[in-house]
């Protein structure tokens, strides 16, 4: 077989090797290529860090017994065991929200988004912003907070009143929720890794990474809001020269489509590491994350909302036949407002209350789900897709030595 016709065979093997094209054949490719890497760590531990392994296994050993003794100091293993699945809790979800899970959504929508808005109406609903038991007491995985459910009697009195009713300042909410944030903005800090590196290696190597070639494929195939942000892409390409500390910041402090390019284009120029990541992690984890906080909680306790409001009833002020029926408008919205931020009352033991079957909590968890699982398939295929490629360049080889040999 001729290479031309060879490299086309090959081309459309790649192209049809995914789980729902080809399942069997793509797992079990995954599989073989799962367990090289596995054997090639393997070897490459045993080979080179022997002294790494044994210090590794003595601290885990002598971390384990540490933790099977019992004494006064259990009580502080345990708590500090709990700040660090806080940590790492919110740090992976930065990073998945890096990287997207395969499906381009977002873990501050999901995860730290919700969190700060319902902390924020559970303060405004009790006047108070001491609900939480430890800094920990946040959304972690299969836990929810202490305070959520909570009556506001358990709390105690308001702290926070006026004459218009209950106002919990801003700044005393944002130190309640910063921590949470500023670790969900460090993993997304972390998560721009990735692209740098591979980028910078690429480049150190001699090759170019072909970004632009891939987004003309894709503008031909794209159409709409797509094709726009393609043509975005391609405009921050042709200025990437232009990177330094303080464009890098700027771009990492606001949401932005095109800051996935941003790590490749520091990595292909040679912007320094410490230059790239330091002006990342201040973007993300300091400024990004406080605008996006004190957007949600200035929403969350009516501050943006009455400012809308005053400003809207000023407008509506000046309409003929509009600025009578203001008044009757703006009380019943007051009313709808008081009732939905009001404390719950109290269930006592003998109202039987009916539940949902379909909760709004287990339609969001099928959703992560089914994010999970793209993610998950996707890894298959590119692995799968990796593995085949190895083959086939093994294969080219042969047949091009071949033909040299016969030439």
């Amino acid at each position: 077989m001729p290479i031309s016709g060879l490299r086309e065979k090959h081309k459309q093997e790649l192209e049809n090797l995914t789980l729902i094209a080809q399942p069997f054949k793509t797992l079990k490719l995954f599989i073989v290529a799962v367990l090289q890497y596995i054997r090639r760590s393997l070897v490459y531990l045993l080979t080179h860090v022997v002294w790494l392994m044994l210090f590794v296994t003595l601290t885990v050993a002598g971390g384990l017994l540490f933790l099977s003794v019992d004494g006064p100091h259990g009580k502080h293993v345990e708590e500090l065991l709990e700040y660090a699945r806080f940590g790492l809790w919110w740090v992976a979800l930065g990073v998945a929200s890096s990287i997207g899970l395969g499906s381009g959504l977002h873990t501050f929508v999901l995860y730290l988004g919700p969190h700060i808005a319902f902390f924020t109406i559970k303060a405004m609903q009790c006047g108070r912003v001491d609900l939480k038991s430890a800094v920990y007491d946040t959304i972690q995985l299969n836990r929810s907070p202490s305070w959520l459910k909570k009556d506001c009697s358990e709390f105690g009195p308001p702290l926070f009143s006026s004459s218009q009713g209950v106002q919990v300042p801003l700044s005393s909410i944002l130190p309640q929720v910063q921590v949470e944030a500023i670790l969900w903005g460090l993993g997304t800090a972390l998560g721009e890794l990735p692209p740098y590196f591979i980028s910078r290696a690429a480049s150190i190597s001699g090759d170019k990474m072909d970004v632009t070639e891939e987004l003309d494929a894709s503008s031909s195939e794209n159409n709409g809001v797509a094709s726009n942000l393609n043509h975005m892409k391609r405009w921050f390409l042709s200025h990437a020269q232009y990177l330094n500390f303080f464009t890098i910041l700027v771009l990492a402090s606001v949401p932005n489509p095109l800051f996935d390019l941003a790590g490749i284009m520091c990595g292909q120029f040679g912007i320094p590491f410490w230059k790239f990541f330091l002006a990342t992690l201040i973007g993300k984890a300091i400024v990004k994350t406080h605008i996006q906080t004190v957007f949600i909680i200035s929403v969350c306790n009516n501050q943006l909302l009455d400012w809308i409001e005053n400003e809207l009833i000023w407008m509506l002020s000046f309409i003929p036949g509009v600025a009578s029926a203001l008044p009757t408008i703006v009380a019943k919205l007051h009313a709808m407002k008081e009732k939905y931020m009001a404390a719950p009352l109290p269930v006592t033991s003998n109202i039987k209350v009916k539940s949902w079957d379909l909760s709004f909590a287990s339609v969001w968890n099928s959703i992560v789900w089914l994010m999970l699982l793209n993610f998950f398939v996707k890894i298959v295929n590119s692995t799968a897709q990796r593995y085949l490629k190895k083959q086939q360049e093994i294969e080219m080889a042969a047949l091009k030595k071949l033909e040299q040999s016969e030439d």
